[in-house]
């Protein structure tokens, strides 16, 4: 006699296949959040009914293109590893319907509920904290849910009374999300508005498709939150870049060598660099320079926007926060950590003028040398109060880049430091404040 999974993966072969597909044995009120992850590796999911049977553990998902069913049903009948919910084994089949149809979503009248259809973008293009803005204009907003269905993205918009609802339905049917609020790529953004069946929504977890306002200790999905889905917003409701005191350094038009040093020289004008690892993606040249803290990466990135490394317009900086927050680096050619005490910042590259060369009296011992060279200052004979020019400045120690050395190119607000005023003492040119450009003028 042939075993039970023998004739479910016979069965499933031998019905004739379909965009739609059957589920059985799923967790008690299982959600779409959780089945949604198990079917969009093989495409797109644009209907869902959950729930149904005598038990409630049956539901079926309906994909966009039949081939995406195939696939999933193929990929689970010779798989080792079982489709999962909540450790739960679920068995996958073709449904005999062709489309999911009866499951009624828009009401006959007036209601607090608001099907909202918003065309022209993809499902995470309009975060739900957008969705959110928009709407809590007109009144106190409950409860929201997103999904996908053959008609698109959509949302469902919970109000405390059928009245509310209608003043948003009347406000903003056929009208667009205002365009700062969108995705730069996303030039319109309509909604459709009619008034659901629902009259109180079912929202299990918070995540980035689903919110519950009304009750702070609902429990997050970590599965179904996806940071890079949610910008934050502002009072005025712009989105903001979450802050890090990581910056991503994306380097353009890169004609001359990056190196660790290089960047080091350029982001310490800023303050103390924690760590910089240097690395390759699709293509283009990036970097990840950790700062203490965000309010450091802020004057710095603020500052570095848009520059370039070197003079003619190469190495090009755009500069983005990183979700990091504490690198984990190796000492090697492409990545360094300044916090191990071992790992000492190496001097400043010729033709690199945004660090200065000063070193702290603390790095050297309280000694007169036994021999001073010709025009230099001796240690004991300095004195902060006697005025800059009455010292003589001692031949600088670092060569004047060549005519073919690649000198970096500072922005407007930054002075290139003549070589024979780098080793000058500190009286020259007192130290910057935090986040400050040194100033040799």
């Amino acid at each position: 006699m042939p075993s039970t999974s023998g004739q479910s993966s016979q069965f499933r072969y031998t019905q004739t296949p379909s965009k739609v597909l059957h589920l059985r044995n799923m967790p008690w009120e299982c959600t779409e959040e959780e089945v949604l992850p198990l079917c969009r590796p093989f495409g797109k999911v644009v209907n869902t009914m959950l729930n149904v049977g005598a038990n409630r553990n049956q539901g079926f998902v309906e994909f966009a293109e039949l081939n995406q069913a195939i696939q999933m049903v193929t990929y689970f009948a010779s798989s080792s590893e079982p489709a999962q919910i909540r450790g739960k084994t679920v068995y996958i089949q073709y449904s005999n319907r062709q489309e999911i149809t009866n499951n009624k979503t828009t009401a006959d009248g007036a209601g607090n509920v608001l099907l909202v259809t918003i065309e022209g973008v993809q499902a995470g293009e309009v975060s739900i904290d957008v969705i959110h803005l928009v709407f809590s204009a007109f009144g106190f907003v409950h409860k929201i849910a997103t999904f996908e269905k053959t008609a698109g993205f959509q949302a469902l918009i919970q109000y405390t009374d059928a009245a509310t609802a209608t003043e948003a339905k009347n406000a903003l049917d056929g009208r667009s999300i205002p365009r700062y609020l969108l995705p730069e790529h996303v030039e319109t953004c309509y909604l459709r508005i009619t008034y659901s069946a629902h009259k109180d929504l079912n929202i299990k977890f918070q995540s980035n498709r689903s919110r519950d306002y009304t009750n702070p200790y609902l429990p997050v999905n970590p599965t179904a939150i996806d940071v890079s889905l949610q910008p934050t917003v502002g009072a005025d409701g712009k989105i903001k870049e979450p802050e890090s005191n990581v910056l991503l350094a994306s380097i353009g038009n890169v004609q001359y060598a990056v190196t660790v040093d290089v960047l080091h020289t350029v982001f310490s004008a800023f303050g103390t660099v924690q760590k910089i690892a240097i690395f390759d993606k699709l293509g283009e040249l990036q970097a990840l320079i950790q700062y203490p803290d965000v309010a450091t990466a802020t004057i710095a990135k603020e500052a570095l926007e848009g520059h370039c490394i070197y003079d003619g317009g190469y190495c090009k900086l755009h500069l983005t926060y990183s979700r990091h927050t504490d690198l984990t680096v190796k000492n090697d050619e492409r990545s360094r950590d300044y916090t191990i005490p071992s790992v000492m910042p190496r001097p400043a590259v010729p033709g690199v003028s945004w660090q200065s060369t000063q070193a702290t009296a603390a790095a050297f011992p309280a000694t007169v040398p036994s021999t001073i060279q010709p025009g230099q200052v001796p240690p004991t004979a300095w004195n902060p109060a006697v005025p800059v020019g009455s010292y003589v400045p001692a031949q600088s120690l670092y060569l004047n880049p060549s005519p073919t050395s690649h000198t970096f190119a500072p922005s407007a607000a930054v002075t290139t430091v003549p070589a024979t005023q780098q080793m000058l003492p500190p009286p020259y040119g007192a130290s910057p404040g935090a986040g400050q450009i040194p100033n040799y003028s």
